[in-house]
Formats: structure tokens, sequence, C-alpha cells
């Protein structure tokens, strides 16, 4: 009797059980495509900023510390190995009171002037237009410079294009030639100033998109140099900058920016990088997830006025920003880097890919040291963060097709509210591998991905693994391999279906083949 009475609620349970793990319904078309994501999706940023510059990538020839004409051998050998394909300089705000002449000719004569915006200490000027063309040549990555237009002119914009980029007889390339070069560098991207509504000038709209105007045409093309000018765009979610200066300027330039930072608190308290429950995780999920929103909602302005998507969305200034590490220099903006920032660091791809059609670049703020940094140093010494470790995984996507997909998520709960508890892109490289990047950003409950590929022919596969036993797990200089990627067993593919299980809090990638 006892028996007849509880069959019920175990049949019940089952089908609940039954019912939960069917949501995460996968479907790819893999013989289909949703356009090409651009490798420039995955860029970095570099400002003077902290430790960024110098101890970052710069420590001089005289250094102890290997280095090729200044330059650390072990940075740029790390962002080899995730293909960096651009890197952004000289900032942010910093790049609104940079005057570039200050830094070139002889090192030693060089002029001084204090950082005012980051921590007021003394910028030598040592790294220069120079040494940030050598780093991207030695990285293989494109240069992308944030010209001066908060405190600069529109002259001093021209002749820094004309003195990196001109192959003739001019005051600027005979000035180049002078300081040791004697070719043109190949610069494609040009930000025609920065956060112009804050940092840069503090503009109107109306009067940026006049102004952006005059200053683009003065940002001419030399040789076979042809420039990518990229306007400033909205702070977040102000859809009236967006709407504004496409009106009046989108003829004038090929890429408009946008910036957003994840932020698990407020502006006053940011939260610890480090320290943290996981309601506070629970925020900063959700908030990154407002990304897909912005880009969504600011596409459609843009589509208004530029219905061929020629001017591309860059999102040249992304990622986590927490309270600074207790004990830094809080100008330094030195924060750890750990596995939430892993979670956020791949659905932020995720949501990049996605929107291929529109996002044609992307800057992770700061590459060393900074912010959410792929790579920390001291002294000697250097560190590989789980972000590192998430742009290590999706390098496969660079310049690859985007694959339609259609997904049911189970959900992330925390109180009241709900997020999806998975996030995924697929695509297909020029050899037909297929690649999926998923994202399980609970962080108690592993989640099973029912996939079925229409249109893949089977294969092998495989697949890498990103997780830890606690959230908040970070790699330091004393262990440095703490969160760090591993291979995934257990997959099993047949009849043009996967099944995969994803760890809590885990960020994975499915190759077949």
């Amino acid at each position: 009797m006892k028996f007849k009475k509880i069959f019920p609620f175990f049949i019940l349970l089952f089908l609940c059980s039954i019912s939960i793990l069917a949501q995460n319904q996968l479907v790819i078309e893999a013989d289909q495509s949703r356009g090409t994501i651009n490798r420039q999706i995955y860029g970095h940023f570099s400002e003077h900023l902290g430790r960024c510059i110098y101890g970052g990538y710069w420590v001089g020839e005289e250094s102890s510390i290997p280095n090729t004409r200044g330059i650390r051998n072990d940075v740029v050998q790390a962002l080899k190995d995730i293909r960096i394909p651009n890197l952004r300089w000289p900032g942010g705000c910093f790049a609104d009171e940079y005057h570039w002449m200050d830094g070139i000719g002889p090192r030693e004569t060089r002029p001084k002037m204090i950082n005012s915006h980051w921590g007021g200490v003394v910028e030598d000027n040592s790294f220069g237009t120079h040494e940030f063309l050598d780093l991207c040549e030695q990285l293989g990555a494109e240069p992308y410079i944030s010209a001066n237009m908060g405190s600069g002119t529109v002259e001093e914009m021209s002749k820094w294009i004309e003195y990196i980029t001109f192959d003739g007889e001019s005051p600027m390339a005979h000035l180049r030639r002078q300081n040791g070069r004697d070719e043109p560098w190949k610069v494609r991207f040009w930000g025609v100033g920065n956060e112009s509504w804050g940092c840069g000038g503090n503009m109107r709209p109306e009067y940026y998109a006049d102004l952006y105007r005059h200053y683009a045409t003065y940002a001419r093309d030399y040789g076979d140099n042809r420039i990518y000018k990229i306007a400033c765009g909205a702070n977040g979610g102000d859809y009236n900058w967006t709407e504004t200066v496409m009106k009046n300027a989108a003829h004038h330039m090929q890429g408009l920016s946008l910036h957003y930072y994840t932020v698990p608190k407020d502006w006053n308290d940011k939260g610890s990088a480090t320290d943290f429950d996981e309601e506070e995780y629970f925020n900063t999920v959700e908030k990154t997830l407002f990304m897909d929103e912005l880009i969504t909602k600011h596409s459609l302005i843009m589509d208004r006025y530029d219905p061929q998507k020629r001017v591309g969305m860059i999102i040249d200034e992304w990622g986590t920003w927490y309270n600074v590490e207790p004990g830094t220099n809080p100008g330094f903006l030195y924060q750890q880097n750990t596995m939430r920032d892993a979670i956020i660091a791949g659905i932020n791809l995720n949501i990049f890919n996605a929107h291929c059609e529109r996002v044609q670049m992307a800057n992770l703020a700061q590459t060393v040291n900074v912010l959410q940094a792929v790579l920390l140093t001291d002294e000697e010494k250097i560190v590989l963060t789980p972000t590192y470790w998430v742009f290590h995984l999706y390098k496969v996507h660079q310049d690859a097709t985007l694959l339609p997909i259609s997904f049911t998520s189970n959900k992330y709960r925390q109180g009241d509210r709900e997020i999806d508890a998975v996030s995924v892109s697929a695509s297909k490289d020029t050899n037909g591998k297929i690649h999926i990047t998923l994202v399980n950003a609970d962080p108690k409950n592993e989640q099973r991905v029912n996939t079925r590929l229409p249109g893949a022919s089977a294969g092998k596969v495989s697949g890498q693994i990103l997780t830890s036993d606690k959230i908040n797990d970070y790699n330091s200089f004393e262990q440095p391999s703490t969160v760090s990627v591993k291979e995934l067993k257990g997959l099993s593919f047949s009849e043009n279906t996967l099944l995969v299980v994803l760890p809590p809090k885990s960020v994975v990638l499915i190759a077949i083949e």
C-alpha cells in the first residue's frame, strides 16, 4: 500500500528530471552560414595606465628581463599564442592628453609629463609611436591608434598619420626617417576621439558629430594604406548618442565604437575581484548579459542610417571592473582575475560572435596588469589569467563561418531572478572543422546539452574545458596554474547528435572534424 502511494511520486520526480535535462536543446545548422566572425573581435586594449605599458610590455633594452628592443619576450609570446589580431593604444582617457611628438626621437630627450588621469605618476614617453608599432610587428597584430581630439588639433592628428604612413617627400616622412624608420608602416585603424561624451571633452553628440566630420576630412590615405575611421560611440545605453552621430556623420566613418563595463555593484563600490558571494556573482553575470541588449538596440539605430551594414560596431572597451587590489595605487586599476572573469569573457565573446554581421571589432580592457587583464606581471614573473585561457580556447573562431543555432537553455536562478544557465556559439573553419564554445554560468549544477548537427558528417570529436573548484579561484605568481585548460572526456557523437555534460562554472570548447 505504501509502495503504491509513493510510486507516483517517483514517476513524477523522474519526469521532472527528464524535463529539466531536455531544456538544454541545441541545434546547429552545420551546412549553413550566418556570416563571418571577424578575427578583430578578439582584439585587446593597452593604455598608458598603471603597469600596462611600463613593466607590462616595456622594460627597456637594459633590463635583465629577456626582451627584444625593450619589449618583454614572454608577454609577446603569450599574446602570439592566442593569436592577438589587433592592439588599441595609447588610450583610453590618456589618448586625449597624449601628444605624439613627445614620444618620438631619442628617448633621453623626450619630454616628461604627469599622467593626470591615472595615478598622477610621471610619464617619461619612453614608449611612443616607434615602440608601439615595433610591438605590433613582434605580435603580428594590427595597430589601432586612438588620436587626440580632446586636447589636440586636426593638424596634430593629420601629421601623425602622415608621419606613420606616408612614403614620399614631406616634413613628417623626413622626420620619421631621421628617427630611424625609412619605410612607412601600415596602420588601418584610427579612432577619432575617445569617450568624447566624458573624459575626452564632455561633448554633446551634435557637437561631436560636427567635430568628427572636421577631423575625419584630414585623416588621409597615403599610398596603399586605407584608413578605417572609427568614430566615438555611446557610453552603454546612450541611444541618443548613436542616433545623433549616425544621422550626422555615418557617411564619414567606417566604424562606430561602444563602451560597456561589467560592474557587479555600482561605480562607488564596484565589489572585490576575489571576495564575493553567489549573489554578487549572479549580479555580475546578469549585468554582462546586458551586452546583448546593447548591441541589438544600437544595431537597430545603425540599421536605419546604414542598412548595408557598411559601418562596423567597434566594442573597443569591454570587460569587468572591480575595486583595485588592496594596497595598490587606486589609479592603476590593478585587479585579480578569477574563474568568474572567465565566465564573463566566454559569454561576451559568444555574444559578439552572434552579432558578427554588425560587430567587426572588440577590445578587451586591458591586456596586461589592468582591469580584466589576460596577463599579470611582477618583475620577471608572468601569470596567464583565467581570461587568457578563454581567449586561448576561442581563438578557433577567428575568421570562421558563424553557424546558425537554435537553443533552449535551462535557467540559473538566484532568489526570484533567473538567467540562461548556458551560452553557446558555433563556427566552421576553412578546413571544415566545427568548433562549439559553451559556457555554464551556473556555479553549482552541471548542464547536459543535447546537440543535433544536421549537415555535419560524423567524425572525430574532442573537447577542452576550463573550470576550477571555486568560482573565485585565480592564478597567482605563487600558484600560476590553479585555473587552466584540461581535456574534456566523455563526449559522444553519433548520427549527427552530440551529448555534452558541462560541469558547474565551466567554459568548454568542442571540436568536430
